[in-house]
């Protein structure tokens, strides 16, 4: 599949609230969620704002002539949030695009962004049946911690 993967513009950030809630994960059997549990405050500190912050960085894949997966990092109190100063990720595409590289190629394409800005440290929450949790470990990162449902992972930039 031909893509791209460029940064996000101005206008464009509308589109976050797409892929937020293509972000949850709904395990198998489950029914998924009304569009309007992305209005949560838990849910809207990813992107309410958004461009606003300094650490507010987003890269969007395209194919097809659309938008088709986004990848963004903030300093956020969400719930892969270790430290301030350390951005926290959310990565989504749509169902249709997934099982491509696309979200891989977006994480890396985040990560030498956020080495090259000098950043040490980034994380990330996984619910554990999720299957990219497996593509957040080929990626390199390491659970730092866990609950009932999530993984806590970092992503150590000065190892890589």
């Amino acid at each position: 599949m031909h893509y791209i993967i460029r940064p996000i513009t101005n206008s464009e950030y509308e589109v976050l609230n797409d892929f937020l809630y293509e972000a949850i994960f709904i395990p198998e059997g489950e029914e998924a969620p009304p569009k309007s549990i992305i209005d949560q405050p838990e849910l809207q500190v990813y992107v309410s704002g958004f461009g606003t912050q300094k650490d507010d960085i987003c890269f969007v894949a395209e194919a097809d002539d659309r938008i088709v997966g986004a990848v963004w990092v903030r300093d956020m109190e969400d719930y892969g949030h270790i430290a301030d100063g350390m951005p926290s990720f959310a990565v989504s595409l749509y169902k249709e695009y997934r099982g491509f590289g696309i979200g891989t190629s977006l994480m890396r394409r985040m990560l030498g962004e956020l080495k090259q800005r000098g950043y040490e440290k980034a994380s990330l929450s996984v619910q554990k049946k999720n299957y990219a949790f497996k593509m957040y470990q080929k990626l390199g990162f390491e659970i730092c911690g866990e609950n009932e449902e999530e993984y806590i992972m970092i992503f150590d930039l000065m190892k890589r």
